[in-house]
């Protein structure tokens, strides 16, 4: 036979069906950002909404370029550094792809081209920085939150990205922690961490950064004594939608193949959000004794934060189990903020870091192939605690020392008439409504003096049944 023909028969060949999905898969998520900046801007007062969209999206942006850069190969190099990152000049540009790729080495994958594996991950890395700003609403400099969305992608995100799915030390590699405190088989973690989709990289990741942000950057003007009420609820809900929509390319997605598992995970995503959102209802129901619009779109988004990381390891059963405690739990924390006196603007960490959380250890728990539930012993449960920890030891302790740089350098906060003013005026030179002029100078247009006393974690004005607005109103 020729050996050039008997060279292309053996050489692997690109699978068009799994490169569509993966495709496909990306654009979805890609969505997710947009869908986020709506989510986040009908929380928000009128007068910051646009504030909000802009951090998002120039997040996203200023993520996507350094990925491009180096980002990627940071990640997911060939050359690991210790197990925290990959050689961030292997593959800088983009260069040196290959043609086909088979992202992990499992058989039964189809072979897809590496810039399909790389645009995928990159609407990951930029959704997790834009995930962050929720936490910062109202009151930090657009230029000082650019600065911080590169920093923070290129020293916590493509570092844990690696750690985790890119063969480091959170990994199920044989040189992982895993494979350290368990040991290992044919090379490789006996017990590898559990990470479908992205609870510790993603959730975990935004929700403990959020939480550093809000502390360093300080409370609102106003904060626990003026009603801060969403001011576009179905815009809120608009953006939820978006978002659940979106997160089917996120987590099914992640199989990097439309098979079976894929299917699971599908069922899955959907069973744990419809839970949640009962689940963060029915607690609202009975501590505020009103079932809230916001709640449920927030209750979906805990339910989708939660079964993240497990969507491939459960069943639709365990998804609903998933489900429903994040719905509760998310909603019991957000009600805390106040008490604690941490103004987590959007509630980043009530639900992103707590769901996050609660689904990364759920894992271990309801696997159905190493489970504790399923009597498969405790080792998948402590590594699910244990790639946890780290992820918050090292996203907290890297984010504070950026966070305080900037304080010290660029500042966060924008002057103190700015923020009592509008964010939107004072950094973008716009308003997302245009009242005409009817009392648009008038101090209830500006959100200085409140209509009622909100109720409930997210604010609101006091209704029969929903105690929220629907309107733009500050």
């Amino acid at each position: 036979m020729n050996a050039h023909l008997l060279a292309a028969e053996q050489s692997p060949t690109l699978d068009y069906a799994a490169t569509a999905f993966v495709l496909v898969c990306a654009s979805l998520v890609l969505l997710m950002t947009p869908a986020l900046a709506l989510f986040y801007g009908g929380m928000t007062r009128a007068k910051s909404v646009l504030n909000m969209l802009m951090m998002s999206l120039g997040g996203f942006a200023v993520v996507a370029v350094l990925y491009v850069l180096f980002g990627y190969s940071m990640s997911f190099g060939p050359n690991d550094i210790g197990g925290l990152f990959a050689n961030p000049l292997d593959k800088a540009g983009l260069s040196g792809m290959a043609d086909i790729f088979n992202s992990f080495g499992y058989e039964g994958y189809g072979n897809i081209p590496e810039l399909a594996f790389v645009g995928f991950q990159l609407t990951f890395a930029g959704l997790t920085v834009a995930i962050i700003s929720g936490a910062v609403a109202d009151r930090v400099k657009f230029s000082t939150w650019l600065v911080f969305a590169g920093i923070w992608a290129a020293v916590v995100y493509f570092p844990i990205a690696h750690m985790v799915w890119g063969g480091g030390l959170l990994s199920g590699s044989g040189s992982s922690l895993a494979a350290k405190i368990f040991g290992t088989t044919d090379g490789k973690a006996s017990f590898a961490p559990i990470d479908f989709a992205g609870g510790t990289v993603v959730h975990i990741n935004a929700g403990m950064a959020g939480l550093v942000l809000a502390v360093v950057a300080g409370r609102r003007r106003g904060f626990g004594r003026v009603p801060m009420r969403p001011h576009n609820v179905p815009l809120t809900l608009l953006g939820a939608g978006l978002l659940w929509f979106g997160w089917f390319g996120f987590n099914a997605g992640s199989e990097l193949a439309a098979d079976g598992t894929a299917a699971l995970v599908w069922v899955n995503t959907a069973a744990a959000t419809c839970a949640a959102l009962l689940g963060w209802l029915l607690v609202e129901r009975i501590n505020e004794g009103h079932a809230t619009t916001i709640g449920a779109a927030s209750g979906a988004v805990a339910g989708l934060v939660a079964i993240t990381p497990a969507c491939g390891a459960v069943s639709p059963m365990g998804a609903l189990v998933v489900g429903l405690v994040a719905g509760g739990l998310s909603a019991l924390a957000v009600s805390l903020k106040f008490r604690l006196n941490l103004d987590d603007s959007l509630d980043v960490v009530g639900v992103h870091l707590v769901s996050g959380l609660w689904g990364t250890i759920a894992a271990g728990l309801l696997s159905t192939t190493s489970g504790l539930f399923y009597g498969k012993g405790v080792e998948q449960t402590l590594i699910q605690i244990v790639i946890a920890a780290v992820c918050l030891a090292f996203t907290g302790i890297v984010t504070l020392i950026i966070a305080l740089a900037l304080k010290a350098t660029m500042g966060w906060r924008i002057d103190e008439d700015d923020e009592v003013a509008g964010i939107d005026q004072a950094e973008h030179a716009e308003s997302a409504y245009d009242f005409g002029g009817y009392a648009s100078g008038s101090r209830v247009t500006q959100g200085l003096i409140p209509t009622s006393i909100p109720r409930s974690g997210h604010g609101g004005t006091i209704g029969a049944e929903h105690n929220e607005p629907t309107g733009a109103r500050s």
